[in-house]
C-alpha cells in the first residue's frame, strides 16, 4: 500500500499488499492494538523503555491487557530502535498525553514521538495519532513537526490520520478487536486506508468522521462527559452525607427509572477521565470561551479524596490506625497513574492518623518510588486497625468474608466502604459502618 505523493490517492488495497505497520508506544493502548493488527499485517512495536520491550519479548505484559500465550503467539516484533520501523507504510502513535502541574496539556511525549518517527518516514507513509488531544493538535502541531524533522512535505510526501483510542483498562469485553474504531484522514484516500486497516483488526467495524478535528473532538468529549456526570453524582453524594443517607441507596432507587443514567460516586483518577477534560478546557480558553461547567466538574471530582478522608476522620479517635484497601486508580488493574487514593491517604495523615496500604494489584516498587508508600504484602498478617477503608473494588476484596474483614479491625472498628464493596454483607454488631 502507498499513497501517491501529489494527490494523496491510494494505489491499491492495503490487504492486497504487504502493508507494514509500526505502533509507537506499547502501553495499555499500543500493545493490544499492535497484537490485533498483527493478525493481519506485518507489525513492529516500538517503545523507548528497554525494560518494557524486554518483558514483552519474554511474553510478559505488566498491564495484564494481553496474556502470555497470546503475546507469545503474536507475529509482531518489538524494538527500542526506531530505525527498525523505517519500512512502515503506516505509523500509529499511541503515547500518553498527560497534563503538567498546572493542569495544562503536556504534549512533550507526543512531540517526542513525532521527532522519533520523522527521520524514518518514507514517502507516501501515513502517521496516525491515537493519543487523546484537543482539536487541532494532529494537523497544527504533529504535521509541521513531522515535516520539520523528516524534510518531507505534509499532505504531499506523507499524510496524517487520527483514530481515537478507546481502551478501557481491565475491560475484557470492549477490547480493541471488538469495538467501533473512529477514523479520519487528511484526504479521503487516507480515511479509506485507515478504515480498511482498522476494519481488518476489529469486528466492531469503523466510523468515518467528517475530518480529523471532528475525530479529535469526539474523543475528548467522551471522557469529559463522563467526568461531568460523575461530578454531579459526587456533589449529590456530599449532600446526602449531610442528610444521613447513602448515595448508593439513592442511586439504586433512582435506577429503577428506565432512563436514569448509571453513574456512581467516587474518585476520578487514571490517565483519561481525570485528564482529558483539561485538554478541551485548554483549547476553549485559547478561543476565548470560559469552560465553566467542565472545570467545575473537575474541581468537584478533585475534592473527593479530601471529602472522604474528612468524613471518615470525623468518626475516628485521634491517632487512629487506618488500613486502606486499594491504591490503583481502578478495580482489577495494576495502573497507578494519577490515582486519587493518595488524596485519601494524605488526608488521613494530615488528621494525625497512622495509615497502612494494601493492594495486591499494584507494583510495590512503583508505589514506593512514586508515592513513598510501602505496601503491606499479606492481609493475613494484618490486624488491630481502628478503621478499614475499602478504596478500590478489587475482586480480592469483594471475596473477603465478613469474618476476614472483621479480623483486620478492633472490636468496635469502623468499616468505611467507598465503593459499596460490602453493602450487602452482614457484620457483627460491634462493627461501625460508613459508606458514601
Amino acid at each position: 500500500m502507498s499513497l501517491d505523493n501529489a494527490s494523496g490517492t491510494a494505489s491499491g488495497s492495503i490487504l492486497s499488499h504487504n502493508c507494514v505497520i509500526s505502533v509507537v508506544g506499547l502501553g495499555y493502548v499500543g500493545l493490544p492494538l499492535a497484537v490485533a493488527l498483527a493478525r493481519r499485517f506485518d507489525v513492529v512495536g516500538f517503545d523507548i523503555s528497554e525494560e518494557r520491550v524486554s518483558e514483552l519479548k519474554r511474553g510478559y505484559d505488566r498491564t495484564f491487557e494481553i496474556d502470555t500465550p497470546a503475546l507469545r503467539a503474536s507475529s509482531m516484533s518489538f524494538t527500542t530502535d526506531i530505525s527498525e520501523t523505517s519500512d512502515a507504510d503506516i505509523h500509529i502513535v499511541t503515547v500518553p498525553t498527560p497534563v503538567d502541574t498546572e493542569d495544562k496539556p503536556d504534549l512533550n511525549p507526543l512531540k517526542s514521538a513525532c521527532r522519533a518517527v520523522g527521520p524514518v518516514l518514507k514517502k507516501g507513509a501515513i502517521v496516525v495519532v491515537e493519543s487523546t488531544v484537543y482539536p487541532g493538535v494532529t494537523e497544527d502541531i504533529c504535521g509541521p513537526l513531522l515535516a520539520e524533522v523528516s524534510g518531507l512535505e505534509c499532505g504531499v510526501d506523507f499524510f496524517l490520520g487520527y483514530s481515537p483510542e478507546r481502551i478501557n483498562p481491565g475491560d475484557k469485553v470492549h477490547t480493541v478487536d471488538k469495538i467501533i474504531k473512529v477514523v479520519a484522514g487528511q484526504t479521503d484516500a487516507v480515511t479509506d486506508a485507515l478504515a480498511e486497516m482498522y476494519g481488518a483488526a476489529t469486528t466492531g467495524g469503523t466510523f468515518r468522521a467528517r475530518n480529523i478535528k471532528t475525530a479529535e473532538a469526539a474523543k475528548v468529549i467522551e471522557n469529559a462527559q463522563r467526568d461531568i456526570n460523575i461530578a454531579f453524582v459526587n456533589e449529590a453524594t456530599m449532600i446526602f452525607q449531610k442528610i444521613g443517607i447513602s448515595a448508593y441507596d439513592v442511586l439504586e432507587t433512582a435506577g429503577t427509572k428506565w432512563n436514569f443514567l448509571n453513574f456512581t460516586p467516587g474518585l476520578v483518577g487514571g490517565h483519561c477521565i481525570g485528564i482529558d477534560p483539561f485538554y478541551l478546557a485548554h483549547r476553549a480558553a485559547e478561543l476565548g470561551h470560559d469552560p465553566d461547567l467542565i472545570l467545575t466538574g473537575r474541581r468537584i471530582n478533585e475534592s473527593m479524596g479530601s471529602f472522604i478522608a474528612n468524613s471518615v476522620g470525623e468518626q475516628l479517635q485521634p491517632h487512629s490506625r487506618v488500613l486502606v484497601l486499594g491504591l490503583t486508580f481502578k478495580e482489577n488493574v495494576p495502573d497507578l497513574r494519577n490515582t486519587k487514593i493518595t488524596d485519601i491517604i494524605s488526608g488521613f495523615k494530615s488528621l494525625g492518623h497512622e495509615v497502612d496500604v494494601h493492594d495486591p494489584m499494584a507494583d510495590p516498587a512503583e508505589a514506593s518510588q512514586f508515592f513513598d508508600i510501602d505496601l503491606k504484602e499479606n492481609l493475613n498478617n494484618l490486624h488491630g486497625y481502628d478503621a478499614v477503608l475499602g478504596a478500590v473494588a478489587h475482586a480480592v476484596y469483594k471475596d473477603l468474608s465478613p469474618a476476614a474483614v472483621e479480623g483486620l479491625m478492633t472490636e468496635n472498628g469502623l468499616l468505611a466502604d467507598v465503593k459499596g464493596i460490602w453493602r450487602d454483607q452482614v457484620f457483627s454488631n460491634g462493627i461501625r459502618r460508613w459508606q458514601l
